[in-house]
């Protein structure tokens, strides 16, 4: 290189960093305005309503269309929760936080990524204060996290354990003429059994009850370190629920007793030490402590200046069974067996991901994975481009409440998988069924005739249950294509190909499991994500360093959605047509039925 191209090179880059330093200076000189024009607000608490279904991410844009209608609000995200969470712990005019847990829809590992922002907030020295009129597993688990637990006289301490049902329809099924051929890897491999069984097998009840030992134990695990029990004192009290409130605060499963007009008197701060006092004066009452909604203290916040990095994190989710073809998001949530719920097409998906691949600007991708999985075909297609993508930059999937069978073959070749301990994964195996209707015709008195040119044409017909010819072409389909599955698993993991049946052939993992089997990398939610794919793409992430987490959603036309949003009944039509039905046929990369 000449030494001119090598003073211009020089010039540049000093250039560069003049122009940084400036930005940052300029951005540090308006935070300290903001801050000095917000010093009169000092709030002793800011209130926020917590509960829901608790999406991981927030909802797309709606569009213009969208917007005109009367539809409901999107439903509080993970996302808007861990940023207010953060704008919160920076603030120094806030002393505390009060949740007011109104009752949660998502699963495990979504109610532990709850108590992570808690644990946050309380590390950031912010006294976060839990009012519940539910004290069921799931507010109750969120609950323990907190520095103090206050429920209602009426509230009942309903944390009864855990329970699960697997329905079985082979019977009632054969009354209306219907059979269902089942073709599964191993006995473990359970996603259709509900179609084809009568009865519960021993290898469904063995995973269920090793699921069910898992989760009961994290979260008394958890609920008792938060309470300051042991787990056998808390187990033990969780045998002998329900209890009143009163009899919650004398076991010290809650903190206070209070209705939610009483907090303020009760979150009052103690008043400085008392002087002697003349007989005739009395004590000072407390001042009642100050509780600000979210939406009104959110703008007063002090600021904390951070350094953002010019490159971005992007984020893709994946949700829903994997399909081909566009993805599905229905405006109204029908969480149907196989059909119903948002859907993850392997053109989006795969459109998406090449997106993010050509994208010079991102620095790393997180492939926000919650699914039981869906075709075999799409999985694969779809996993092949994250494949591509990972060896340009940094991938880290991370893995919601679920991620399992297709769902775990499309993160297979991520550089980092992570998960909570109860995100439930693994399932690595495949499944293929046909349903026969020729009985169910034969009741209704309907004749059907067919003809066909070659001996397997009628291969995934629904006229009779599969020949032994059939069932064994079959067979030899879903063999093939789980060694495929296993080669993926040996390869994005570099675990030994034939050492894998044991952690696979269909069988479910809890996170925590699925880390002990090397099938993840680490456990956390998804500011946790955040800062491992900062570390990974070399991005500082700490105290004074902030990364852009930005998504990327599919265009509209990418992503089919219904014109009227609020109309049930188009929804459930969509639903059970022949063309989403249709999709069941084949090989099918699914998560057994049976976990929630």
């Amino acid at each position: 290189m000449s030494e001119q191209a090598t003073f211009w090179g020089e010039l540049g880059r000093e250039l560069q960093e003049v122009g940084t330093a400036v930005r940052h200076t300029w951005q540090a000189t308006g935070i300290a305005l903001h801050n000095w024009r917000q010093s009169g607000h000092q709030y002793d608490y800011v209130v926020i309503h917590l509960g829901g279904s608790l999406p991981e991410r927030a909802a797309p844009p709606r569009t213009f269309f969208q917007r005109q209608l009367p539809l409901p609000p999107d439903p509080f995200s993970m996302q808007e929760l861990n940023s207010m969470a953060r704008a919160l712990a920076d603030a120094d005019n806030v002393r505390g936080v009060v949740l007011l847990l109104t009752g949660f829809g998502g699963g495990l590992a979504t109610l532990q990524s709850v108590r992570r922002t808690i644990q946050r907030l309380r590390a950031a020295g912010k006294e976060v204060v839990a009012y519940t009129h539910t004290l069921s597993n799931a507010s109750y688990y969120v609950a323990t996290a907190a520095d103090r637990i206050i429920a209602p006289p009426s509230a009942m301490f309903e944390v009864l354990g855990l329970r699960t049902e697997a329905i079985f329809l082979k019977d009632a099924l054969a009354k209306l003429g219907l059979s269902f051929d089942n073709i599964q890897i191993s006995p473990y491999k359970t996603a259709a059994n509900m179609f084809d069984k009568a009865d519960i097998t021993a290898e469904q009840r063995e995973q269920v009850q090793w699921l069910l030992d898992e989760n009961y134990d994290m979260l008394t695990a958890d609920m008792a370190t938060g309470r300051g029990l042991t787990q056998e004192a808390l187990q033990s009290l969780i045998d002998h629920a329900p209890y009143s409130a009163a009899q919650a605060l004398q076991h010290q499963l809650i903190d206070a007793i209070a209705y939610e007009d009483e907090l303020a008197a009760l979150l009052a701060p103690p008043p400085p030490a008392a002087t002697e006092l003349a007989l005739d004066e009395e004590a000072p009452k407390p001042t009642p402590a100050k509780l600000t909604m979210w939406e009104e203290a959110a703008e007063h916040l002090h600021r904390r200046h951070y350094q953002i990095s010019r490159t971005y994190v992007g984020v893709i989710s994946l949700e829903g069974m994997i399909t081909m073809g566009a993805s599905q998001r229905p405006p109204i949530d029908i969480p149907l067996p196989l059909v119903g719920g948002e859907s993850a097409g392997e053109h989006t998906l795969g459109q998406l991901l090449r997106r993010a691949e050509q994208d010079d600007k991102m620095a790393a991708l997180i492939l926000h994975v919650d699914s039981g999985g869906g075709s075999a075909l799409a999985s694969d297609l779809i996993g092949r481009q994250v494949q591509r993508l990972a060896k340009k930059k940094p991938v880290l999937v991370y893995m919601s409440n679920v991620a399992a069978s297709g769902g775990y073959y499309v993160s297979a070749f991520a550089q980092h998988i992570m998960t909570q301990p109860g995100t439930i994964t693994g399932s690595i195996g495949v499944v293929m069924g046909r349903l026969s209707t020729g009985g169910l015709y034969e009741k209704a008195g309907i004749k059907r005739v067919s003809l066909q040119r070659g001996e397997r044409a009628g291969l995934f017909g629904d006229e009779a249950p599969l020949t032994a010819d059939e069932r064994q072409a079959l067979w030899e389909s879903i063999v093939h294509i789980y060694g495929q599955f296993k080669q993926v698993v040996a390869d994005g993991r570099q675990l030994p190909y034939d050492e894998l049946d044991p952690i696979c052939e269909g069988r479910v993992w809890t996170g925590r499991q699925a880390l002990a089997h090397k099938l993840v990398d680490s456990h956390g939610d998804f500011v946790d994500a955040i800062a491992k794919a900062a570390e990974l793409a070399k991005l500082p992430y700490d105290a004074t360093h902030l990364v852009p987490v930005v998504n990327l959603h599919p265009d509209q036309q990418e992503t089919h959605l219904l014109p009227q949003p609020f109309e049930a009944a188009e929804e459930l039509l969509r639903v059970f047509s022949p063309e989403r039905l249709q999709r069941l046929t084949g090989p099918q990369l699914l998560l057994p039925l049976i976990i929630q």
